[in-house]
């Protein structure tokens, strides 16, 4: 089910780590929040949508990145977004850079994970760039600016899920399913960084590199121009932690919560 919602649910959060960290843990695609008034222009109905959110959120990924601040010594920031990828997704380009317009799944979604219509293909996507989008990557690039100011680096560290199975929508899905799939980009992505990755996940059963997904979440601002920006997605393959009901293992949970802190110690350094 979708959860409750106000016309105003908090869009994203800034939660404050140590001073000196460089670290960003951000949590894009986390919730299952749907604004009412978003929530009218998309057709599915309420069953569909359900099970449209079971597929698309990274369910559990708040608390795993939660409970990593919380375990590490000097504790990371963490941006984290309130509302669902069905309302926007933030990671997007929000033009035709994007390689999702391709299935419907560009910054505003119009296909589902099935490629079954979402929203109506006259659907105006401009107000929620306007209303979600841009706040939320202003706010995003505000918050490695300040990290940028406070210790002359910054780290985003992006905290996903993904389905053992590979979905209709993926147009990378033919290749590896590793436990943990770790995405980099040629520019923001240094050496050091991947390998401080390789040793902190190396225990769940290997690593792999950017399959079925690559790339990394960096504001566009630095995007390719800010070398002391680093990125670094982190993809963890639902079966690691949550059950075949969709419910969070706690010691999966417990343990992805621990590499993570692992990683976040190791760049902090």
């Amino acid at each position: 089910m979708t959860e409750p919602s106000t016309d105003r649910p908090a869009a994203f959060r800034l939660h404050p780590g140590a001073p000196g960290s460089p670290v960003v843990l951000h949590v894009p695609h986390s919730s299952r929040v749907v604004p009412g008034d978003v929530r009218a222009g998309i057709v599915l109905d309420d069953r569909a949508l359900a099970e449209e959110l079971d597929h698309i959120t990274d369910a559990y990924t708040e608390r795993i990145a939660a409970t990593a601040a919380g375990a590490a010594r000097v504790a990371p920031w963490r941006f984290v977004n309130g509302l669902s990828r069905l309302v926007v997704d933030p990671e997007r380009f929000p033009d035709e850079r994007e390689e999702m317009l391709a299935v419907g799944m560009g910054a505003v979604y119009t296909r589902t994970t099935h490629r079954e219509v979402l929203r109506p293909g006259d659907t105006d996507v401009r107000p929620l760039i306007d209303r979600y989008f841009r706040p939320y990557a202003e706010a995003m690039e505000a918050a490695v600016a300040e990290r940028l100011a406070a210790v002359g680096r910054a780290v985003v560290v992006d905290v996903h899920s993904y389905p053992a199975k590979a979905l209709p929508y993926e147009l990378h899905g033919d290749g590896p399913r590793p436990p943990v799939c770790l995405g980099t980009d040629s520019f923001h992505t240094p050496d050091g960084l991947l390998d401080s990755a390789r040793r902190a996940f190396g225990g769940f059963g290997g690593t792999g590199l950017n399959s079925p997904f690559g790339g990394t979440y960096v504001p566009l601002r630095y995007y390719g121009r800010e070398p002391r920006v680093s990125a670094l997605m982190v993809e963890i393959r639902r079966d690691l932690y949550l059950d075949e009901r969709g419910a969070p293992r706690d010691e999966g949970v417990a343990a992805l919560a621990g590499a993570l802190a692992g990683l976040v110690e190791e760049i902090s350094g």
